[in-house]
This record gives C-alpha cells, structure tokens and sequence, in this order.
C-alpha cells in the first residue's frame, strides 16, 4: 500500500516567471489549506528526490516551456509520467499546458517568438497551438486579458455559471480535441471570442492517462484579480482586473472543481491561509511562569517602545503578562484563533509566506490557566488534570509537561524551537510546545507533515547530560519515544488495549488501516517523530518533534477511526499528558539502563519488520533479512541472503539518517 499522498509541488524551477509561481501559490493553498502542503520545489528535487509517494499534484506553472524542456527532458519527464500512470495528477498552466500536449506550436510564422516542436509528456495526444490572442510579450502584461470562457455544463452541473471571464496571457488552444474525446480526453472549458489561431475553442482539457488524471489549461483560472497588480502604462488594464473581479466567485469554484476532478479534497469555504496566532505560556505551578519569565529577562528580553521583545536567532517574540481577568477588547480579540490576530507575513519571490518576519505574541499566565475563550480548542484544565492522574500511576514520571507553551495556529513547533536558541537554552527537560495547526511541519529531510486540527502536535525539550552520550547514545531517544507513543496510546483508558499501532524504522507511527477489510491487514501511516540535537551547558539539547492523527480522518486514518464501540472518548489534551507521562518514565529507564534487553523486546514487539526480506539499492539490490538494530548505535542491522533465502552470513548496519526504509516496496535507499 502506497503512503498517503499529502503534498502539492508547484515547480519554481527554470522557464517559470514568479508572477505564475506567485499566484498558483496563492490560490492552491487557498483552496487546499489544510489538508494538502502547497510546497515550492526546483527542478533538483523533480530529478532527485522521491517526491511521488507523498505527491497528491504536481503543479507546472506558467512561463516559458522551453525551460521546462532543457532541465526536465529525459529523467525529468520520465519521472513526471510514471507518476501520473500510477495514479498521480498533473496541473499545466499556460505553458504548464503546452509543456502536457504532444506537440507545442507557439507564434508560428512570428520569428522572435516561434517555438515548434513534440513534446515528451504529451499527456493530450493532440497540438497546443497559440498564442489564442495576438499581441504577447514576454515578460509584459500588454497581452494580458479576461477572456470568456464557456464552462462544460456536465462539469459545473449547475453548481457554477456556465460563463466566466478568466486572466489570459499568451496561451494556447487544444487542437480539435472534441476529436479526441473518445479517446479520454473531455473539454472543461472553451473559449467564447474568437480566436487568431485555427483549430477550435478548446481552452481547458481534462486527460485520463494510466491511473492517473491531467488537466491542461490555456487560460489562468488560478490568478485572482484581488492578487494582480495595477499597470498604469497598460491601456485598458484597470478594466482588465474589473471584469475578472465581477466573475471572482465563479473562477474560484471553477478551480475548486477542477481540483476535485484531480482526485484532491477542496476547502469548500475557500477561506484565506490560517495566520499565527498568540502563544500562551502556562504550568501546573504558576510560580514556574515567573521563574521561566525570569530567566529570559537575563537572556535576552529587550524593552522597546514600551514592549518586551525577546530577540531570538529566527523569530522575535512580545513577552505579554496578563490574567485572564484583565483582558480588554482588543487582547481578547488578538488571542483568539479565528480573529486573524497574526500579522500578515511578508511573502518571497514565489509567493511563499515568510512566517520569520511576524512577531509572535507570547502571552505568560502566572495567576490562572488560559481560559476557553483564549483557546478553545484546547482545554487547560483537562490537560493538567489529565497529567496529574498519570502522574499518579506512572513511576518515574513527575515533571514533563508541567510547563506547555500552546499556541492554536503556529509554523512548527519543532522549528520554532530549534531556530531560536535563546528562547530554550534554559528550558527544563519536559517542557513542552503544543499546537492545533501546523503551517510547515517539519519531517525528515525534505518531507513536510501536513497538520490539521485533530492532530496532536507537540515538542518536548531534553536536556540529556553530555556524560551519558557514549553509554545513552541520542540516536536512541526517537526509538524510546517510539516505545512509549505505542505503549500510551494502548493504555489510554477502555477499548485501546489492543489497538494495532506499529512502528516503521526509524521514527513512524502506523496503524492498521480501519478501511480494509481484515484479510488484507494493510497498515497506513498516522504519525511521525523527529528528533533535532544541540548542545547546552553540559547538556545535549534535544527537541523531541511528534506528530500523531488523532481525531480527525484527514489526510490519513486517525486514532479515533480505530476505536469500537464503547471505548473511553478520545480527547487530544488527555493524549498529550498519557504520552507526556509514558515518555518521561521510558527515558528514565533509558538513563538507568542504557537500550537495555528490556527496553530492546518491548520496541520489536510493536515494530513491523521482524524477518522481513528487503533490497539494498546502494548494494547493487543485494536482497537481505532485516535482524534488528543494534545495541550500540540504534542502527538497522540485516544479513544478506541468497536465493533461497538464507543467510549468507554477511551483514550490514544502516544508519537511519543516511537511508530511507520504503516498507511496502522491502526497499532501503540510500539519501543523496
């Protein structure tokens, strides 16, 4: 079974302007915040990375397609197609179009701009022939117009207009694709003025090839006349944005249908991207906010204009100290998570928020926890309650989580931390950052973890004395903290004893798949750990990263999925303590012990790969047995086997920071 495709790539790369970039971004993530990451990548990534597993759509943009061509022919398409036939999509705009067709024919007959030639994707099986208009210039909006478009009745199905006026500038017709329509091609859209090229009206095609699902567009249905910039020097332009404004609903659905028809689940609301909210600071013990308060004012809190900044290495914060009783209008309405409390960030050349350039609000409760009202999607009391009850029963498990930092929308927990040295260098070990939504969860290497509401997102710091590295190496904390999410989740209360949740190494929670039926025994992903390691006064810094899909079905299966009839409700603040509590009482085993046999049986008993056959791709596919990891230094450890499937005595030891286990394939590939 293939993981869960949760990413939207749109290619940045070379022959792209950063006007298209620019405004695919926008309105992908629009549409798709946030059950997709809408992510930039280059042309390295396309040829290098394994991006297909985790890709829902592959966006190519507008621009010049002959880039396209120079850095993406050979390797480049051959991975875009295959990715496609097996199941993927893929979304041309303007040049992204031609780029999809068999054959390309641009201002033929025009020297300066003619582009003739075939096309390798060639997902329509026909010509893309432009410019539609005459007039373009490259890199001018003098081209530019809202051209009408007639919408395919059987794809609005009386959901939309059948007419809308959409953003043109120098696309293309499908040549006589009705003809093809036979052959699984469909018109969404067509042109409604006439055209200076020949070869009909077709303006958007959809394409079925293999499994997988292609929509080509002439036009631009994704820019937004709220995101187009005036031209004074450009007759006509102003009427130019009018006419797409009065259609803006219409254009908006229009992209939304054609995202679904791609096999994507779209934000009906089609509300703008989540902003940072304020970040509240609690414990269990008042008195340790103003002590943490405290420690921070020596570090490194500067007063200016009446404010206190904390100035970190990444971000800067504003340290507010108010109790719930004395909030006016204004902080009630900045705290809460749907006000829109965050700045809006500055965006890069791609269009990509730059989340760093906002001040984040980091509001200290000493007296009382933050109330419902501040944060309501996240219970406090139950929290702390809920952390002293297991508390209670758990040995070894007194301190972690007495101090959380929540914020509802943030970019990373992980990040936030990590990237501002400052803000932790004298957190306690357990001190905990949780989140309702995450903007850009971090994975490992370039993977993103995408973060809805329903996830329990959290980091915790570990200050793991620097004495104890050679006999407690770190690389063994994401395999206890691996131990102790299993072994909290099946002793949550009633009705998850036995629960099937796995580990995939190095650092994956799975569970098994709800949807299937049990002869079948698939298992699906529902959460990650991330383990990032610096150095602190005697102390190796850890910033233990877990993300684990709770309650909420999008994008994977959840844990509340899993549950029969008759189990203890599931509430995110009682998981977080269970996981807090369990995780602090492994480590102290883990300090007293080392990765002792105990700890060793306990991690195998839950893991997925006992005995499994896989392929080394760095060993020329030698086949192997995976045998364990090793005590040592927690790497996977496999002996090869021969043809009949034994051992030959020979054995390997894997680092996991240096390979990636693709289960379902038995696959071990090495990172470039």
């Amino acid at each position: 079974m293939a993981p869960q495709r949760l990413n939207v790539l749109v290619y940045t790369g070379t022959g792209t302007t950063s006007e298209s970039v620019r405004h695919a971004m926008y309105s992908l993530r629009r549409q798709l915040s946030p059950n997709y990451a809408v992510i930039p990548v280059g042309e390295a990534v396309l040829l290098k990375e394994p991006w297909p597993p985790t890709c829902a759509l592959l966006v190519v943009p507008g621009g010049g397609d002959l880039g396209y061509c120079r850095v993406l022919n050979g390797e480049g398409n051959r991975r875009i197609a295959d990715f496609v036939r097996r199941g993927g999509a893929y979304l041309g705009l303007c040049a992204g179009g031609y780029y999809g067709s068999r054959r390309c024919e641009f201002e033929v007959g025009n020297t300066p701009l003619e582009v003739i030639g075939s096309r390798e994707l060639g997902f329509f099986p026909g010509t893309c022939r432009g410019g539609a208009f005459e007039g373009f210039e490259y890199a001018s909006e003098r081209g530019a117009r809202a051209a009408r478009l007639s919408l395919a009745s059987d794809v609005v199905e009386g959901r939309l207009p059948v007419e809308m006026a959409c953003y043109y500038n120098g696309g293309g017709v499908f040549v006589d694709a009705e003809k093809w329509e036979g052959k699984k091609v469909q018109v969404l859209a067509s042109y409604c003025d006439e055209l200076d090229v020949e070869g009909g009206k077709a303006a958007i095609v959809q394409c079925s090839i293999g499994d997988g699902k292609v929509i080509l567009c002439g036009t631009h249905p994704e820019f937004a006349a709220e995101n187009l910039h005036r031209q004074p020097d450009v007759p006509h332009y102003d009427e130019l944005i009018a006419n797409l404004a009065r259609d803006e609903r219409t254009r908006s659905g229009f992209l939304g249908l054609c995202l679904e028809r791609l096999g994507l689940e779209v934000n009906s609301q089609g509300t703008a991207p989540l902003v940072l909210t304020s970040l509240h600071l609690s414990a269990a013990d008042g008195g340790t906010v103003s002590e943490l308060l405290h420690d921070w004012q020596d570090a490194a809190i500067d007063r200016e204009h009446g404010q206190d900044l904390l100035r970190g290495e990444a971000d800067t914060f504003r340290i507010r100290s108010k109790e719930s009783g004395a909030w006016n209008l204004k902080d009630l309405r900045e705290a809460l998570p749907d006000a829109g409390a965050g700045a809006a960030p500055e965006l890069d050349a791609h269009g990509v928020p730059d989340y760093k350039s906002v001040t984040k609000d980091i509001v200290a409760h000493e007296q009382q926890l933050p109330n419902e009202k501040l944060t309501p999607r996240f219970n406090h009391k139950l929290f702390y309650s809920s952390l002293q009850q297991f508390q209670s029963i758990e040995s070894d498990a007194r301190e972690w989580g007495n101090t959380l930092l929540y914020g509802d929308v943030v970019t990373s927990t992980n990040v936030l931390l990590e990237k501002n040295p400052k803000l932790i260098a004298k957190l306690p070990s357990g001190f905990t950052f949780t989140a309702s939504t995450q903007l850009a969860g971090r994975g490992r290497g370039t993977n993103v973890w995408v973060a809805p509401p329903g996830s329990l997102l959290f980091s915790v710091i570990i200050n793991h004395p620097a004495n104890l590295a050679a006999s407690r190496p770190v690389v063994f904390v994401q395999y206890i903290a691996a131990i102790a999410v299993v072994e909290a989740i099946r002793s949550y209360g009633r009705g998850y004893e036995n629960l099937q949740v796995k580990l995939k190494w190095p650092n994956d929670i799975y569970a098994l798949d709800p949807s299937k039926p049990a002869s079948e025994k698939s298992y699906i992903k529902i959460g990650g750990i991330l383990s990032q390691c610096g150095y602190y006064d005697g102390n190796y810094q850890i910033i233990l990263g877990i993300g684990i899909n709770a309650v909420n079905p999008r994008p994977t299966t959840s844990i509340s999925d899993m549950l029969g009839e008759g189990a203890a409700p599931l509430h995110l603040e009682t998981l977080l303590a269970r996981i807090l509590t369990r995780i602090e009482a492994v480590y102290a085993q883990f300090r007293r012990e080392g990765f002792s046999a105990n700890l060793e049986s306990r991690y195998y008993r839950h893991w997925l790969h006992t005995d499994q056959e896989i392929t080394l791709e760095a060993e020329a596919g030698t086949r192997a047995r995976v045998l364990g990891i090793t005590r040592d230094w927690g790497m996977l450890r496999v002996e090869e086997t021969d043809r009949e499937g034994r051992g030959t005595g020979r054995i390997w030891s894997l680092q996991s920071d240096e390979n990636s286990f693709d289960y379902w394939k038995g696959l071990v590939r090495r990172r470039d």
